[in-house]
């Protein structure tokens, strides 16, 4: 099965490293996304709901340059420096995604790529056809 690489102006682009997207089938693989403004490599300013909504803009982004949107996420895996950010994770992330939701995991882990980042997410999303 073939695949092809999405690259989106939109989100934070490392492209000698990982591929933002991959598309195989009509399944598109989103890499981990952070709060880095597009076209940057600065992490945005801001409290965790700032990082949050940048980070799940990035991952609109990604979709929308694949063809697809958030309504066809299938699956997202959100990584968190600190769980007592749970709940607004959970405000900031019902602004980004509707019924049916997403299935979900949310991981705690030490730490991430920049230590001024809060947040990374990757997700999978469905193709239309």
């Amino acid at each position: 099965m073939e695949s092809r690489v999405i690259d989106s102006a939109e989100a934070p682009n490392f492209p000698t490293i990982l591929s933002q997207g991959r598309v195989v089938g009509n399944l598109l693989f989103i890499s981990g996304q952070v709060a880095m403004k597009p076209g940057t490599r600065d992490i945005i300013a801001g409290d965790f709901r700032d990082q949050m909504k940048q980070t799940l803009t990035n991952v609109r982004s990604v979709c929308e340059a694949a063809g697809t949107n958030m309504e066809r996420v299938v699956k997202v895996t959100i990584f968190l420096t600190d769980m007592r950010h749970y709940a607004t994770m959970n405000e900031v992330y019902k602004q980004f995604f509707k019924q049916p939701m997403p299935t979900r995991s949310t991981v705690a882990v030490a730490g991430l790529a920049i230590p001024s980042m809060l947040v990374e997410i990757e997700a999978i999303a469905e193709i239309p056809t």
